[in-house]
């Protein structure tokens, strides 16, 4: 019996949560590409004006990711936890980094790249792509690593 099945009741999850990794893989993916273009629509927001707004795509990704995430959490605990606490990085990280774009904006400075997301973004990918992808590298890893 599982312990977590009178909690949360979402037998549908045993059926999805293999395919979890592979989601989330592209969702990240999709994030890394709706934060480049983010980038740029805030540069040219700033040319124009003293603020930037939110690049929706992006906001929908970040949210896509916390949401498959926290899922993933519930499908794996371990694995779903570390990946939950980088995506819940990634968005603080995004946060601070939209409100440093509209100082930038509104002190007339050039608008640098979003640094600090970009890094944990690329965490998220890394770890995504690790989880879903292991069977490529599982005999190695299970010759050098576990023997």
């Amino acid at each position: 019996m599982d312990p977590l099945q009178f909690l949360v009741p979402f037998g549908w999850l045993s059926a999805v949560g293999p395919a979890l990794p592979y989601a989330i893989l592209v969702m990240a993916v999709a994030n890394m590409g709706t934060r480049h273009l983010a980038h740029r629509r805030h540069v040219e927001q700033a040319k124009e004006g003293d603020a930037v707004e939110q690049y929706g795509p992006h906001t929908v990704t970040n949210f896509g990711l916390a949401l498959l995430s926290f899922l993933f959490a519930v499908h794996q605990p371990t694995g779903g936890t570390i990946l939950s606490f980088l995506v819940v990085t990634m968005i603080i990280a995004d946060l601070f980094e939209f409100e440093a774009r509209n100082v930038e904006a509104r002190n007339d400075m050039t608008v640098e790249a979003p640094k600090s997301a970009i890094v944990t973004s690329g965490l998220v990918l890394l770890y995504a792509s690790y989880y879903s992808l292991f069977f490529l590298v599982e005999g190695f890893w299970n010759q050098a690593i576990v023997a």
